[in-house]
């Protein structure tokens, strides 16, 4: 049995009890008024590290949340893994879908639920709960490690995008390491060992649309003037066809295919489509693009959403006006290849072509990052796949997730890291939802494979 495991099976009270702390503070990034939830959030994990054993702990200021980093590195000879997470959450609106409120964390059916639970809060926590596992049992390390952890994931991640890149000009020492290593993804079922392999990347704008000087009255002048609201939906309505396929010029220009080998791996793992209709996605059908794996819809082809449109009168009753102003959130997801300052030029130059005769338009870019495949031959992601085998007793999987996480093309780009995806959620956590979970015995099994993956890797030859 691995050193770690018999301190998590004596100690797994604490360990629960610790998270929840951690989990009932509201770190809400994008939202101004939680600044001071986000600072105590940060000085919670700050402490954390220091009481698990970690030094050089520091507290860095942004322009916006602050980021932490620590480190132990008295393992001479031996490999360096820079551990990333976040803990900054998203808002858990709307408030009447939570069966409890999503900051008093809630034990049910053998999962926690509460926002963070499963992203990232409750992932992040194993890294240094796995440091605490190992310094308990043998009074030391098997290998060097650096954290770096940010408040601003769920916002696009753009200070600590800063920072790496920075630290990498003046101070490569700080981060340098032999690979990187995540748990901000899922297992592709429960039970089932997986790593990730690639992430989509993310486009994320709003289109501002103008249509008359004010607000008119729909009776005087309905028929006449142009209304915003209207004409950012028929500008929306355009981006995409009805089977799916986006149609801004040039769009899929550059899009990498996956390899055939990993594209009949994906035709093996268990998948029941009907299954995850009803269950994980709940909607009268799927959509998307004919001729291509829900797979691969998912994890290797680019999207094109529509999150909220905003404009005009929602309130409760009747009030007739034409908008004047109407905004849409639209955001990309990018797959490896597609550039995205060349899509978001393409998508800027449509968007002036299209907007509705009497409308005028701005785009704006939020934030970017582009899609990522990691190396699946690195000796890390090789021990990284032993050690998961080894806790969970079964044949480790690999799949992509259609989702994003900045900080890996930063390291990539920046410092020339692989890094290792190895997360323990499920496909049915309700991340960004109401009623977000995280199975807690993944939480333990988690901490445990961290810990026997630094047990592990420690005694390779660093590169």
């Amino acid at each position: 049995m691995p050193s770690a495991n018999l301190f998590v099976e004596q100690n797994k009270p604490r360990l629960l009890s610790e998270l929840k702390d951690f989990l009932r503070i509201p770190s809400i990034s994008t939202l101004p008024e939680h600044a001071g939830d986000v600072q105590r959030a940060a000085e919670f994990v700050a402490q954390s590290l220091r009481a698990a054993g970690l030094e050089n702990i520091e507290i860095i200021p942004t322009e916006r949340h602050p980021l932490i980093y620590a480190d132990w590195l008295h393992a001479p000879g031996k490999p360096t893994v820079l551990c990333y997470g976040h803990y900054d959450v998203q808002p858990p609106d709307p408030l009447d879908l939570w069966t409890t409120p999503p900051f008093d964390p809630q034990e049910r059916d053998g999962n926690l639920y509460a926002r963070g639970s499963a992203d990232d809060k409750g992932q992040m926590y194993m890294h240094i709960k796995a440091v605490e596992a190992l310094r308990a049992v043998n009074g030391t390390l098997p290998l060097n490690l650096k954290f770096l952890i940010e408040g601003e994931e769920e916002i696009g991640g753009g200070s600590i995008a800063k920072y790496v890149e920075q630290t990498a000009k003046t101070n490569p020492a700080k981060l340098k390491a032999d690979i990187a290593l995540v748990s901000d993804t899922a297992l592709y079922a429960d039970g089932v060992p997986t790593l990730c392999s690639g992430l989509r990347g993310l486009m994320y704008t709003e289109i501002e649309a103008h249509g008359p000087a004010r607000d008119l009255h729909s009776g005087l002048y309905g028929g006449a003037a142009p209304n915003a609201v209207f004409g950012l939906i028929e500008l929306c309505s355009k981006m995409k066809a009805e089977n799916g396929r986006i149609l801004i010029p040039a769009f899929y220009q550059d899009v990498q295919a996956p390899a055939e080998a990993e594209k009949k791996s994906w035709a093996s793992l268990p998948f029941n489509e009907a299954e995850y209709l009803k269950k994980e996605v709940g909607s009268a059908a799927l959509t998307g693009e004919p001729g291509y794996s829900v797979f691969e819809r998912t994890w290797s082809r680019p999207t094109l959403e529509v999150h909220g449109i905003a404009g005009g009168f929602t309130g409760a009753g009747a009030k007739t006006v034409i908008p004047a102003v109407a905004v849409a959130k639209v955001s990309m997801r990018l797959v490896p290849n597609q550039d995205p300052e060349k899509i978001f030029a393409q998508y800027k130059k449509f968007v002036a072509e299209s907007t509705p005769k009497g409308i005028t338009t701005q785009v704006r870019l939020l934030s970017y990052t582009p899609g990522v495949v990691v190396n699946p031959d690195h000796p890390g992601i090789r021990v990284a796949a032993q050690a998961l085998r080894d806790i969970f007793g079964r044949e480790t999987v690999f799949m992509r997730s259609g989702g994003s996480i900045p900080i890996v093309t930063d390291f990539k780009k920046h410092l020339g890291l692989s890094t290792i995806l190895m997360g323990f959620g499920l496909p049915d956590d309700c991340l960004h939802s109401p009623n977000e979970k995280y199975k807690i015995s993944n939480y333990y099994a988690g901490i445990m494979t961290i810990a026997h993956f630094f047990e592990q890797y420690g005694a390779t030859t660093p590169a």
